[in-house]
């Protein structure tokens, strides 16, 4: 398949299945979902909703860095929530990384997450 690249970058969790951190194509790049594992120690970060939340982004951050963009590159950001009970929280720690960036966005509850995550975020960025 020319014209893809796989990106896989130490800075965030490796894939924990057959996929890719992101795929970069056509000058977008499409990252897999983030989960709040440290890169480090693949486990949950602690601190509920919103450590996970801030700890996604950052995973989310350091893939778009590894495939040559930024968060301020977002188009388009899912966020996936266990407990819509849940929003406010990660809506704030979720504004506090983009500043006044506004990416298109859906939130959708699901009934459980990989890792026993609160919340995962994936995105569709350009590349720089």
């Amino acid at each position: 398949m020319t014209g893809i690249d796989f990106v896989s970058t130490p800075d965030a969790p490796a894939a924990i299945g057959p996929y890719s951190q992101a795929v970069v194509h056509g000058g977008l790049v499409h990252c897999s979902g983030q989960v709040a594992l440290d890169p480090t120690s693949g486990e949950i970060v602690a601190g509920g909703v919103a450590a996970q939340a801030d700890r996604a982004l950052r995973n989310l951050a350091a893939v778009l860095e590894a495939a040559g963009s930024s968060l301020g590159q977002v188009l388009k950001c899912n966020v996936y929530l266990v407990d819509m009970a849940d929003f406010a929280v990660v809506n704030e720690v979720y504004a506090s990384h983009y500043a006044s960036h506004r990416p298109a966005r859906a939130c959708v509850a699901v009934a459980a997450l990989p890792k026993g995550a609160l919340v995962e975020i994936d995105c569709v960025a350009a590349k720089s």
